[in-house]
Order: C-alpha cells, then sequence, then structure tokens
C-alpha cells in the first residue's frame, strides 16, 4: 500500500533573495547613466539646426531629450481608427 501523499503546501516557500541596493551602487548606476548622456549629449549640440529638425528636435530641447531617452518630447498623438473617414466601398 502506498503512503498518502500531503496535500497541505509547506508554511515557508524557497524564493531567490533580490539582492538589495546600496548607497555605493546607486551611485555606480548614476555615474554609469552620466558617462552615456554626456556625448549624446555633446553629439546632439554638434549637430546643425537643419539636422536637429530632420531627426525632430529643436535645440532646446537637447537637455529633455538625453536625460529621458526613452520618451517621446512631441508627444505625438495619433488619431484612433473610428476617427478616420471611410469609402463607400470600404468594409466595415
Amino acid at each position: 500500500m502506498d503512503a498518502p501523499y500531503n496535500s497541505v503546501a509547506p508554511k515557508h516557500t524557497i524564493a531567490p533573495k533580490r539582492p538589495r541596493l546600496t548607497a555605493f551602487s546607486w551611485c555606480w548606476a548614476a555615474l554609469l547613466d552620466w558617462q552615456e548622456r554626456v556625448p549624446l549629449r555633446e553629439r546632439l549640440c554638434d549637430l546643425s539646426d537643419r539636422e536637429l529638425r530632420d531627426i525632430g528636435i529643436t535645440r532646446g530641447e537637447i537637455d529633455y531629450v538625453v536625460a529621458n531617452r526613452s520618451v517621446d518630447p512631441r508627444s505625438v498623438v495619433y488619431p484612433s481608427l473610428t476617427s478616420v473617414p471611410r469609402s463607400k466601398n470600404s468594409p466595415r
């Protein structure tokens, strides 16, 4: 005869510990971020106004773009598909 299985979950689960971020690691991350921003800012400042306009930013937006690389400075809002007029022959 087989032994019955315990259907009750254990009180403590084993989970991997996350490394704690210390003050040193925060400073190190900030330094690495700063080291990435400086050359980017210098390269953007070296561009002419026409070249900046080609990539969609102005000279006044360089600092913002460098500090917020993942954010679109133009805040482009695209129209929804429901607001696009349809022709008479297009299926609904």
